[in-house]
């Protein structure tokens, strides 16, 4: 549980704040005590946690220490306990033995400048890792990079066949080596057009890396900063949208700002459907099981999985982490919430989505499928493809699917028909899979 979750925590360690705060001022125990009036004995055992206070002490305290009082028997915000907690959390399974997150308020009373710092750290962390996943998906599925290293690929292969015929052939007549020779100029054209083209991408590309190149991939970015969860929006409704979208200072254009909006709009729409606090409740009852769940959303899954997705992580009600992918009716994604150890692919299509992607096969009928990657982690599965806006007669609605994802633990029961799934064929140890596309036999 969280320090903020548990007052009683953060009142046991004002004494530790009163007395590092102090040391950074270089006061001595006894000139703090005097100053508001007690005794150095009492002040050392306040300072050393054995005694509570409150009330007017705290704000002489406050004064004297030139500290507001909260900073004393609060402690660090929300947010920042938040950025730690995530630290902890996904460095433990790379690093020895785990953070004692019990104490991060200590270590926020004790150090608040290395707190701090840790906690930019933390930010520019999962900042960087969403640039570098986008950069790795659009290098393994960018279609335009594709049509381009083919277009040179092709070419750069027709001027080698022209070249060792003119090497191999030297008694090729007048006529035949000047077509030889105009074939090999139109073709250098050509492979000058493609390179220029292809160099004129990357440029657009690198010059908006900061911003992570594409509208989508920022709105994403800031709503992974987020948690997915924006409660202003959750007790304000759509009336915070304009507050949230002001903090949302690392979108660059226009176009992210606009589909952030269309994004947030759709989360109050949501939580005004279907209220926070009936969520937690019921989903609490029941460890977050969509199936025991539908009743809540009125029968409309996808309302049901992205409300899910929302939940905060972390608190009292130990919501689970999940994962989050929608598409349109072409299988394009349209938006997803990444979830650890599990690669949701951006660009082109993949096995992961398969779920998502079999829901657009069949409208209005949720499915559930167990995914089974290579390293031995599984996944549950829930998908769904339902109508979006209202429908009108004599016209075709427009679809979207929706699949959330949450992982099962190691000790959950064998699943017969768990469904195999990889990083992508090129990089998949599954040799032998049938829709194997690179690296197998259609490799």
């Amino acid at each position: 549980m969280r320090d903020r979750q548990n007052p009683v925590r953060r009142q046991s360690l004002t004494g530790t704040r009163i007395r590092e705060r102090r040391l950074a001022l270089a006061m001595r125990q006894s000139d703090l005590a005097q100053a508001v009036d007690i005794s150095a004995s009492y002040l050392n055992l306040i300072e050393h946690n054995k005694r509570k206070i409150g009330g007017k002490l705290v704000l002489d305290l406050a004064r004297a220490l030139k500290v507001e009082p909260s900073r004393l028997t609060e402690g660090m915000d929300a947010t920042l306990s938040d950025m730690l907690q995530a630290a902890a959390r996904d460095t433990a399974r790379s690093f020895g033995p785990p953070a004692e997150t019990d104490r991060i308020d200590e270590l926020a009373g004790r150090f608040p400048g290395w707190t701090g710092l840790i906690g930019e750290q933390q930010k520019r962390i999962a900042a960087l890792e969403a640039a570098v996943e986008g950069l790795q998906d659009r290098l393994s599925h960018d279609p335009v990079l594709a049509e381009s290293m083919h277009e040179v690929l092709s070419t750069v292969a027709a001027i080698r066949s022209t070249s060792d015929i003119l090497v191999r052939e030297p008694d090729l007549d007048a006529q035949w080596r000047g077509r030889f020779h105009r074939n090999l100029h139109e073709e250098a054209e050509r492979l000058s057009a493609s390179a220029t083209a292809l160099l004129a991408h990357f440029e657009g590309q690198g010059a908006r890396a900061e911003t992570l190149s594409t509208p989508q991939e920022q709105v994403e970015a800031v709503f992974e900063l987020a948690g997915h969860h924006f409660p202003e929006i959750e007790a304000g409704g759509a009336a915070a949208i304009p507050e949230v979208l002001g903090r949302m200072v690392t979108l660059a254009d226009d176009d992210a700002r606009d589909l952030a909006a269309r994004h947030l709009a759709r989360y109050a729409a949501d939580a005004a459907r279907l209220p926070l606090g009936e969520v937690l409740a019921a989903a609490a009852e029941v460890d977050f099981d969509p199936q025991a769940l539908m009743p809540l959303a009125g029968g409309d899954a996808a309302l049901l999985l992205r409300r899910l997705a929302a939940l905060p992580q972390g608190g009292a009600q130990a919501v689970p982490g999940f994962g989050l992918a929608t598409c349109d009716a072409s299988g394009a994604l349209i938006f997803r919430r990444r979830i650890n150890a599990f690669s949701i692919p951006r660009y082109g299509s993949g096995c992961p989505l398969w779920p998502l992607y079999r829901a657009l096969g069949r409208p209005m009928v949720p499915d559930s499928a167990v995914l089974d990657l290579p390293d031995g982690s599984r996944f549950r599965a829930w998908a769904v493809c339902q109508p979006i806006g209202p429908a009108g007669f004599g016209a075709e609605p427009v679809m979207e699917a929706t699949m959330l994802l949450r992982a099962l633990p190691d000790d959950a029961p064998a699943s017969p028909g768990a469904v195999p799934v990889g990083p992508g064929c090129a990089l998949c140890p599954r040799e032998a899979c049938a829709a194997r596309r690179a690296g197998g036999r259609f490799g």
